[in-house]
């Protein structure tokens, strides 16, 4: 429901803008046409992994963290520019890929084969710092391009760390001395775009036409949508206000379009599947699966929630995906491919 709803808001938000600019080649269904290939191959790649026993994902998962941080790196040097950003590659038939997004993947089967492999691991600090050195090298190269993918994967990483670390404390005291330190690195001292935007977000009217104009024009959709919303295909926001409006700021639109409702109906989507992510990791035969099954659901929760608070202006504006209805082919097929593995831990689950 939530790829649908995807598909469906991206032809809305991206039509007239695709079919009115020749950069486009004036192709009203260009976006939609890219997405829709991209959600195929995701749907093929999300039932070949329910078909495939997620034990066998041990054998490559330090395969997949070297290729992952490789191709990383290869995008330093050789990547596609786009939109000032250093983050892509491009393929043949496909088109541009993110590796970043990859190395969520790399992480998530790493760190739990890691920890599942070495069950003491985690039992003393040098064991903790062993773990976070791994996850603080593919962060590193995913940051020095894209700062938040690399918080997403440094929730992913330590979360996965967390839930199976039999220490609590001393994760409060870093996860608040970080959450201290990058705020106030972007207040006090980052005086680029990062620094920009954290002054945008405490008000955005301050430079309406600038590093505000973004966030002021969201506002404006999510509250023009009212209660049920202008009507499917009736946004006023994406008739070129918004800057690439079937992006990380679609959720702007279906609150437009569809209103209070139909953004309530995205949420529920959302804690639904977060659920029974959860409910898959408490239910799994292995550690193995139980911490997997936690850094898929993390995954996503993590990134819709920082998505649906960019949009609605809680937290500083950053370029995070919606999961599964945010444009962007590698996104949804990763996301996909993991809801895949999701699956297959679910059938092997504790009857």
């Amino acid at each position: 429901m939530l790829v649908l709803i995807g598909i469906i808001m991206i032809f809305s938000a991206s039509s007239y803008v695709a079919g009115t600019r020749s950069e486009y080649n004036y192709d009203t269904f260009l976006f939609l046409k890219k997405q829709s290939f991209a959600v195929l191959l995701g749907t093929l790649l999300m039932y070949f992994m329910s078909n495939f026993n997620y034990r066998q994902l041990k054998k490559f998962s330090f395969l997949f963290y070297i290729i992952a941080n490789s191709l990383l790196v290869f995008v330093l040097l050789f990547g596609v520019v786009k939109k000032g950003a250093k983050r892509w590659i491009n393929l043949p038939l496909f088109g541009s890929f993110q590796p970043s997004e990859l190395a969520k993947v790399a992480i998530i089967l790493f760190i739990s084969f890691l920890i599942s492999k070495n069950k003491d691991i985690l039992k003393n600090f040098l064991g903790h710092i062993i773990c976070a050195i791994f996850v603080f090298i593919t962060v590193i190269l995913i940051a020095l391009g894209n700062l938040s993918t690399a918080i997403i994967v440094t929730l992913i990483g330590s979360g996965i760390i967390f839930i199976a670390s039999p220490f609590t404390t001393i994760f409060i005291i870093i996860g608040f001395t970080g959450i201290c330190s990058l705020v106030s690195y972007i207040a006090f001292f980052a005086k680029n775009f990062r620094g920009a935007r954290f002054a945008a977000w405490l008000n955005p009217f301050s430079d309406p036409t600038g590093t505000g104009y973004q966030i002021i024009q969201s506002l404006y959709a999510v509250a023009s949508g009212g209660i049920f919303g202008l009507g499917l295909g009736r946004s006023r926001q994406k008739l070129g206000f918004i800057p690439e409006a079937h992006n990380d700021i679609i959720f702007s639109i279906i609150c437009e379009e569809l209103g209070f409702f139909g953004a309530l109906i995205v949420l529920l989507l959302f804690s639904i599947l977060i659920w029974r992510g959860i409910h898959v990791a408490l239910n799994s035969t292995d550690l193995f699966g139980t911490l997997v099954a936690s850094g898929i659901t993390i995954m996503i929760a993590s990134q819709a929630i920082i998505n649906i608070s960019v949009v609605t202006n809680s937290i500083p504006n950053t370029g995070v995906p919606l999961p599964f209805i945010s444009y962007g082919g590698t996104s949804v097929a990763i996301v996909m491919m993991l809801v895949g593995i999701l699956l297959n831990i679910s059938r092997y689950s504790k009857k």
